[in-house]
């Protein structure tokens, strides 16, 4: 059973970055897309940025020029940098890929921004 395990959450000032990574624990064969989707306490999951096979991106609207997004086909992982943290960014940060006929989302790293 293939695993998807996130990391490079933690708490972090207002105007700093964080870098989260996210790696499959098997190969994923055939990967449409990877991504990224976040959840605030008493909001709904969003989708924060994705990228598609081809390498095209996708940005919410509340990170462009703010996050980016990449991937590292070898290793069948995703990367989520993301620069001028604001307090509005505080929230459950999931990576999500398809691929082989199948989704799977990792258990989630949480990602605060206060001063």
């Amino acid at each position: 059973q293939v695993q998807l395990v996130e990391s490079g959450g933690g708490l972090v000032q207002p105007g700093g970055s964080l870098r989260l990574s996210c790696a499959a624990s098997g190969s994923i064969f055939d990967i449409l897309a990877m991504g990224w989707y976040r959840q605030a306490p008493g909001k709904q999951r969003e989708l924060v940025a994705v990228i598609a096979s081809d390498g095209t991106t996708n940005y919410a609207d509340s990170v462009k020029g703010r996050f980016t997004i990449s991937r590292d086909n070898a290793k069948d992982s995703v990367y989520l940098q993301m620069n001028n943290l604001k307090p509005e960014d505080t929230a459950v940060y999931y990576c999500n890929v398809v691929g082989g006929g199948r989704h799977f989302e990792g258990q989630g790293t949480q990602v605060t921004v206060s001063s």
